[in-house]
């Protein structure tokens, strides 16, 4: 495996996988229990924005997810604010924390308040997407062969500045960045020429994004997790 990207929310890596076994994976992450805000009790509030768009908006906060969770798991947070100005999601108090203070729930004049109960439950992406933990997407890794006599003018047409010119001829700068636009290929042929031959290798450039409540790591981890369990079952069931 070779790492491209690591940040806290994100991770991109290449590595040899079957795309079927990586498509498995992507369709778990929506397996994972994940916490999220599923009812809304509103006892005043006289912002513009109506009961269900704000109801709607703090379903879609992410929260974090410090300790394990399961369908039994229930948390109240509460929300009481009478100061003019913006409603932030930081201002969400209880049990979870939000992953991301600085989100916009509505705004409020001189005067106005905002009081709600917001309960807390765990479920799964496959019912609702405010309980996806993230995404994962991936592509193919191309081989990439340059024949002698390839137009230097490829090098600039090709958006993922894949390609450079080295002592006037042209070679492969970073073939992971490849997505085989065809732009390349196409200028060559339009010269009349097949200089440039892309083909897919058994690698895979696999892409974890987090949408905070968990780092991308345990995100991973709890996916392979839940394929697992799932192939247990079916097992289970194949022998009987």
């Amino acid at each position: 495996m070779k790492m491209i990207q690591k940040t806290d929310d994100k991770v991109v890596f290449q590595t040899k996988m079957e795309e079927s076994l990586a498509n498995a994976i992507r369709r778990h992450l929506n397996h994972i229990p994940i916490l999220a805000v599923d009812k809304l009790e509103i006892s005043k509030n006289d912002s513009p924005l109506y009961d269900e768009t704000i109801a709607h908006r703090i379903g879609l906060i992410p929260l974090k997810m410090d300790k394990p969770v399961n369908e039994k798991t229930s948390v109240k947070l509460k929300l009481v604010v009478k100061k003019e100005g913006f409603v932030y999601s930081k201002e969400l108090s209880g049990a979870v924390k939000v992953a991301y203070g600085e989100i916009p729930i509505t705004s409020l004049e001189k005067g106005q308040e905002l009081e709600l109960t917001a309960i807390v439950k765990a479920g799964r992406g496959h019912e609702h997407s405010k309980f996806s933990p993230g995404l994962m997407f991936y592509r193919n890794v191309f081989n990439i062969k340059i024949e002698k006599g390839c137009p230097q003018e490829v090098v600039e047409v090709c958006p993922q500045e894949v390609l450079k010119l080295k002592e006037g001829i042209v070679v492969v700068k970073d073939n992971s960045k490849c997505d085989m636009c065809d732009a390349c290929t196409e200028m060559c042929e339009k010269q009349g020429k097949d200089s440039i031959k892309i083909s897919p290798t058994k690698e895979l450039r696999i892409t974890l994004e987090s949408f905070g409540q968990l780092n991308v790591e345990e995100m991973l981890k709890r996916s392979v997790d839940a394929l697992k369990k799932d192939l247990k079952e079916v097992s289970k069931k194949l022998e009987k």
